[in-house]
């Protein structure tokens, strides 16, 4: 597509096996003009579109008519030829993992539809067909992705005993949430959990009828897993973050976020190496736990680039996931806790003196706060937190709430008077609205995200993937976020869906401004990187059953094609 020439990196022979990429080289110092499309500026509350768009150096230098853009950008610039299609400012990815997206890339994929899973038996099988294919050795690591207890049709979790049938590995299940594991005996005692190890504050410990662990832990229980899982080599790592940036750039992402960092990632993805590779901009929120760590490193900057790396601020997790009954309520589940024990309500990761002292550490040193909550009771210890803070919204802090996806409407007032950014998560209407239905009212689950109170609000909201909870696909959000239409076909809260505009809003200029970078990115507007995507039909214009067939025709980062399809 166009007539501009695609510079091959160092990464494309790895990535070009993917089948439909191309990297492009460093911003185009010299004009580029493109035109002869529809080019949608989402700079303004209305659609708006200019005839052609002059770049130079990165930047955008010139958004308006046709005629006079040739002109600016002279007879040498480069010509980039719409043809027809649709361009937009470059998507912006809210929240998501992009670590956990290269460490997959050597794991076995639970999710794959060549292999799906149904029940504990094909669980099992497609283990012992992943084991075979990657040639594991007796003692070795067995790491699986998108393990997902909702889909068996035994209606419970996979013990440690199963587990154990499969031979002698260390094998750890990855909840789909991120929030839990189920492991066998190998890699319990390799984490150095025994039938006598206390559950942690925070964490949730499944056991059997027999009383002895099962081998499910969520939340904190499952942090001594996670800190025994082996590492990736330096070669392998950047093979992994080549993988990792493709797929974000094939979905149209220009800036990619790491939604919860640990300090090996931190200081890979900042190292000459990692930067030599990156293309698109990447925001890293080192996770909380982290903080005694980060306080010894002050090299490290925070709230600015370095290469396109950018450490934007710090991650709190105060609950965990509703789907998986980890989150933290005012009110019970109705199926009760993961092991079913009611009532429950979920609970906290941390006590609210711990967070208000946690959260003043990083607040003190200027830092960014993001905090995952779902349950309104987790939002209600945000809230408390950063009034302890004294935050408020013309102080310009920009406290991010991860998710806030059952926020009551109460809770809105307080996110005005302090200034907070909902980073909500429009695909829980679809993917995991008829899971809350058995567990809550119908009036609770009709408020998920509810992004047309919040613009009421005055609020400025975002919308995610939570990659790879759901997948990475701007489309799928899109549509979510118009139609909030579960698997079944229930609707949840039509009164809070948005237009296509609207939607895509939550894709550019709400998360540009959650991380500041309201003046760099998110809109076509002179003075502006010149980050954008090329789909092949206008959103504004597709039909809704038809959003989520968009594709990405092309990805350009500061005037340079880092990805097109062939």
């Amino acid at each position: 597509m166009g007539t501009s020439a695609i510079k091959p990196a160092l990464a494309a022979t790895a990535l070009l096996a993917l089948g439909t990429s191309a990297w492009g080289g460093p911003p185009v110092e010299g004009a580029g003009l493109w035109h002869d499309g529809t080019i949608i500026t989402m700079d303004g509350p209305a659609p708006r579109t200019v005839q052609a768009v002059v770049t130079r150096g990165g930047r955008i230098v010139f958004a308006g008519p046709l005629a006079q853009a040739r002109r600016l950008a002279g007879p040498r610039a480069e010509d980039h030829d719409l043809h027809g299609a649709t361009m937009l400012p470059g998507f912006i990815d809210a929240h998501s993992h992009f670590a956990m997206a290269m460490q997959m890339a050597s794991g076995i994929d639970l999710s794959d539809p060549a292999s799906p899973i149904s029940d504990i038996p094909s669980l099992l099988g497609a283990l012992k067909a992943g084991i075979a294919a990657r040639n594991v050795q007796p003692g070795g690591w067995v790491i699986a992705w998108q393990y997902d207890d909702n889909r068996l049709a035994e209606h419970r979790h996979v013990t440690r005993a199963e587990l154990d049938t499969l031979g002698d590995y260390k094998i750890v299940l990855v909840h789909f949430t991120g929030h839990g594991l189920a492991v066998n005996s190998a890699a319990m005692a390799a984490a150095g959990i025994t039938e006598d190890s206390p559950n942690p504050p925070g964490g949730i410990t499944l056991r059997g009828a027999d009383g002895k662990l099962s081998g499910v832990f969520f939340e904190n229980a499952a942090y001594p897993v996670y800190a025994r899982l082996p590492q990736l080599t330096a070669e392998q790592r950047l093979a992994a973050l080549d993988a990792a940036q493709i797929k974000y750039a094939s979905n149209g992402f220009t800036h990619m976020q790491d939604g919860a960092s640990n300090l090996p990632d931190v200081l890979f993805l900042k190292s000459p190496a990692a930067g030599s590779h990156l293309k698109l901009d990447l925001a890293m929120l080192p996770a909380s736990q982290n903080l005694d760590a980060l306080f010894k490193h002050p090299e490290l900057k925070f709230g600015s680039y370095e290469g396109h790396v950018k450490l934007e601020g710090i991650k709190f997790i105060l609950d965990g996931s509703p789907q998986a009954r980890t989150g933290f309520f005012t009110r019970d589940y109705r199926n009760g806790a993961p092991d079913g024990h009611m009532p429950w309500h979920g609970t906290s990761n941390m006590t609210q003196d711990q967070f208000n002292a946690e959260t003043r550490r990083a607040f003190d040193k200027g830092w960014q706060l993001f905090v995952h909550a779902n349950g309104d009771a987790a939002i209600d210890m945000a809230i408390k937190g950063f009034d302890a803070l004294g935050i408020k919204a013309k102080d310009n802090r920009r406290p991010i709430v991860i998710h806030s996806q059952f926020q009551r409407p109460d809770q809105l007032a307080d996110y005005a008077r302090i200034g907070v950014g909902p980073a909500y998560f429009s695909n829980h209407t679809y993917y995991f609205a008829d899971i809350h239905r058995t567990n809550f009212p119908p009036e609770v689950v009709n408020f998920i995200s509810p992004f047309k109170a919040a613009m009421k609000a005055g609020l400025h909201p975002s919308n995610h993937s939570d990659s790879p909870v759901t997948p990475l696909d701007p489309f799928t959000q899109l549509w979510s976020s118009m139609a909030r239409t579960s698997l079944t076909g229930v609707v949840s809260g039509a009164d809070q869906r948005l237009s296509a505009y609207e939607g895509l809003q939550m894709l550019t200029t709400g998360p540009a401004w959650q991380v500041f970078e309201e003046n760099r990115k998110g809109r076509i507007k002179a003075g502006l990187l010149a980050d954008f995507v090329v789909l092949d039909r206008n959103p504004l214009t597709t039909p809704l059953g038809q959003i989520r067939s968009i594709k990405v025709m092309m990805t350009v980062k500061e005037g340079a094609v880092v990805w097109r399809r062939d």
